[in-house]
């Protein structure tokens, strides 16, 4: 006997027979029909199965979740594949259900409270490389606009061990020494801070489950850092696909182009306001069109040689011809030869956005080749009143 209520997905695919034994051993808080007819004689599910049967699987667990624990998958091939499968579960943990088929298991991600009365703002994404870190920084600089005094809270690959405060935007020269010391200068709380000019705490993430959740974070600790900072408002940023693990009052989530995963629907079913990357498919209702538009974070002379270094855009607004435009700032097997042929075409102005390589790679050669260093920020476009309404609905 399953130790809780269970909504249980069945198909026609097996003898009803052998679905009704099985289900008289669950705790039922209902079951769902998937689908198939192979096995099925004549007349109403129910006939079959001996209690009532839903149709509409995500309609149904919709309905059913609030009297269930978990969902139970005892669908198959070719009714119910992989691919369906992982839907049903990006479905059910989005309900807060536990999600069982033979051999695996997956909880809902656990979120934590954070000891912070004002508003809290996460952004979230379907992948890496989708604009979190733009958004993030864009959405803090705003409220900052409008009278509020933002931290942002960024967990990323490569944070501190401890959460850190960044209280003023570094320099380069000290992002140089951070790089030379052996940490990654290049951290998205580090950018946050240079571009966003805001309070950053920077946090550390391990891993990333199907829902987002990390092995391991300290985005719990820097949260509680931020609060104690007396903020009015803070903004979390996720990392890659993943979510932070605390409570929030209202999430973004940028649906990045490409082929759609199963599970970002999960991240979508958490969202209060999605933002869709141009090529984005299966956009959601309600979904905005979102774009980045990079540009220089401070003028380039006129004449001005310059090479572009960025992790996928492969212009810069104001900069019109650049001697050379490099996408392969997280390649670095790639990107020395092209630093070779910056150097060696005289190019003065190394223009990078503030991501992988850029620190311990690029900005060191600019060093060494007597090039000035100049920053990109991705500005999104289009999003403003979204982003002003969520604040003030929760303000």
């Amino acid at each position: 006997m399953h130790a809780v209520p269970v909504i249980a997905l069945i198909d026609g695919e097996h003898h009803p027979s052998a679905v009704r034994d099985a289900l008289a051993r669950l705790d039922l808080a209902g079951v769902v029909f998937c689908g198939g007819e192979e096995k099925l004689g004549p007349g109403p599910l129910e006939n079959h199965y001996g209690m009532p049967v839903e149709t509409e699987p995500e309609e149904a667990l919709r309905r059913l979740a609030p009297g269930a624990d978990a969902v139970l998958d005892l669908a198959d091939e070719p009714v119910v594949p992989a691919s369906a499968k992982l839907r049903l579960a990006a479905l059910a943990l989005s309900l807060g259900l536990a999600y069982e088929t033979p051999g695996a298991r997956l909880d809902p991600p656990r979120y934590e409270a954070v000891p912070f009365d004002g508003p809290k703002l996460a952004v979230i994404g379907t992948g890496k490389r989708t604009g979190k870190t733009a958004l993030a920084g864009h959405w803090a600089a705003l409220l900052r606009e409008h009278g509020a005094d933002p931290v942002i809270v960024c967990m990323g690959r490569g944070g501190p061990a401890e959460p850190r405060l960044v209280e003023a935007a570094p320099s380069l020269d000290e992002l140089i020494a951070m790089a030379e010391a052996g940490a990654h200068a290049a951290s998205d709380f580090l950018e946050d801070a240079v571009i966003a000019g805001v309070r950053t705490v920077g946090c550390r993430r391990v891993g990333g489950g199907f829902a987002g959740e990390p092995f391991e974070s300290n985005v719990v600790a820097g949260a509680a850092l931020a609060a104690a900072l007396d903020p009015g408002a803070v903004v979390f940023e996720g990392s890659g696909a993943c979510i932070p693990p605390v409570e929030v009052d209202r999430t973004v989530c940028i649906l990045g182009a490409g082929k759609a995963e199963p599970f970002a629907e999960y991240r979508l079913a958490r969202a209060d306001q999605v933002l869709a990357a141009e090529g984005a498919p299966g956009a959601p209702p309600g979904a905005i069109p979102f774009a980045l538009r990079p540009e220089p974070v401070e003028p380039i002379a006129e004449g001005a040689r310059v090479a572009v270094f960025t992790t996928g855009a492969t212009s810069v607004e104001g900069v019109p011809e650049p001697v050379l435009v490099s996408t392969n700032l997280a390649r670095r097997s790639t990107l020395a030869a092209e630093l070779n042929r910056a150097a060696a075409e005289r190019c003065d102005v190394y223009l990078t956005e503030l991501k992988a390589a850029a620190i311990d790679t690029v900005a060191m050669r600019a060093r060494a080749d007597g090039a000035r260093v100049v920053f990109i920020r991705n500005r999104p476009i289009g999003v403003d009143d979204a982003l002003v309404k969520l604040y003030r609905d929760v303000s």
